[in-house]
C-alpha cells in the first residue's frame, strides 16, 4: 500500500513540475504580458516586446529545468525507466524545491509587506512539491526494498 501513496505523492510532484515546464514555454505564444506576469527579468520581458530571440531561448531554457525534476519523479514513481542518479537527483530537488518554498514563507513571516500573494502562493506550492518529492520517494522506495 506505501507504494502506491508514495506513486501518488510522486505523480503529482511531476505534475507541478510539467505545468510550470507548459506555463513557462507558453509565455513564447502568449507574449510579453505572460513573461512579465511571470516575473521574467526585464531583458527577457524587453526581449518579448522586442520580438528578438532571446526571450523564447530563455523561457525554453527554464521549460527544460522544470521537465528534467517531472521526469526524475515520474522514473522514482517506476512510471518510465529509472534515470541516472535517481536517489540524488530526487533528494537534490526535493531539497531545492523546499528551500524555494521556505524562502518567501520566511520573508512573509519577516516582513509580510515585501511579499506579494502570488509569490507567496507559489512558495507554498514549491514548499509542497520538494514534500512530494521527498515522502513520495521514501515511500515508493522503501516498498521496493
Amino acid at each position: 500500500m506505501k507504494s502506491k501513496y508514495g506513486i501518488t505523492l510522486l505523480f503529482l510532484a511531476a505534475i507541478i513540475a510539467f505545468s510550470t515546464a507548459l506555463a513557462h514555454f507558453s509565455c513564447v505564444f502568449f507574449g510579453p504580458e505572460c513573461y512579465s506576469a511571470q516575473m521574467a527579468p526585464k531583458f527577457i520581458v524587453e526581449s518579448a516586446q522586442q520580438g528578438t530571440i532571446v526571450a523564447p531561448i530563455g523561457a525554453f531554457f527554464a521549460a527544460i529545468l522544470f521537465i528534467i525534476p517531472g521526469c526524475y519523479a515520474l522514473s522514482a514513481a517506476h512510471i518510465i525507466r529509472k534515470l541516472p542518479l535517481l536517489k540524488l537527483g530526487i533528494y537534490t530537488i526535493a531539497t531545492l524545491c523546499i528551500i524555494r518554498g521556505l524562502l518567501p514563507i520566511q520573508l512573509w513571516l519577516r516582513k509580510p509587506d515585501k511579499v506579494t500573494d502570488v509569490v507567496l502562493f507559489v512558495g507554498i506550492v514549491w514548499l509542497v512539491a520538494g514534500l512530494l518529492y521527498l515522502f513520495g520517494y521514501r515511500s515508493a522506495s522503501k516498498a521496493n526494498v
